[in-house]
């Protein structure tokens, strides 16, 4: 007969390994552009700064390889990717066929106690606004859009969602210098629907919220032209 696992067992099971600390630590330096487009990194020197082994941050550096973040090739350095114009657009994309259709099962089926948890995290985001802090507005953000996926009842999608939409993180981040607002104006309008149940007005909402990242990128590109790649 099959026996369970001992709870602490099962909580150190669900705990992040130390390759998702390292990977989640590298993913927000290199979104944040604290580490910045063309960056050389080594294994050696991240292992040796983060006090980890060496192991852990080679998973690390595939699965950012993976998400199109570094440029990893044998017997050369590893460097960090330039912002690529056509893969935001194809992220884009992606994202938004996947949201689309979270923000309509999420309008059909929240609850009470569901829309005060996402008033409750509009209310943290009105504050990071006022607070001029974009690390933090970035995160709750994130955490916005994560919570209507699972309060959908499709959560496993959040997954493909962040994988995706890497490729935007970049020029999002540098957009909140002057987005953020309109930004929060967006999340405020979705919820507005999400409270009546509107499927379809949570839908247009949701679609004009993600494509304004292609009216805003050449002006990111403007001003930071030297994180972009040369696609011409």
């Amino acid at each position: 007969m099959l026996e369970q696992l001992p709870r602490r067992q099962i909580e150190e099971l669900r705990a992040p390994s130390v390759t998702d600390l390292v990977f989640d630590t590298l993913y927000r330096q290199v979104v944040e552009l604290k580490i910045e487009p063309g960056t050389k990194l080594s294994e050696a020197e991240v292992s040796k700064l983060m006090g980890v082994s060496r192991q852990p941050v080679r998973d690390a550096f595939y699965r950012l390889s993976q998400l199109g973040f570094l440029l990893v090739r044998p017997q050369r350095a590893t460097t960090v990717t330039q912002i690529s114009v056509r893969a935001v657009h194809e992220a884009r994309f992606v994202r938004t066929a996947l949201e689309l259709e979270t923000v309509r099962a999420a309008a059909a089926r929240l609850e009470k106690p569901q829309i005060q948890e996402l008033d409750a995290l509009i209310d943290e985001q009105r504050k990071a606004v006022k607070a001029g802090d974009k690390v933090l507005f970035h995160e709750l953000d994130d955490d916005f859009h994560r919570r209507i996926c699972h309060m959908s009842g499709h959560g496993y999608t959040w997954k493909l969602i962040r994988d995706y939409k890497a490729h935007m993180d970049r020029v999002r981040y540098l957009s909140l210098s002057f987005g953020a607002e309109l930004a929060l104006n967006d999340h405020i309008a979705l919820m507005d629907a999400l409270r009546v149940h509107d499927v379809e007005g949570a839908a247009t909402v949701i679609r004009e919220h993600l494509s304004r990242i292609s009216g805003i990128i050449g002006r990111i590109r403007e001003s930071h032209g030297q994180y972009f790649l040369d696609e011409e």
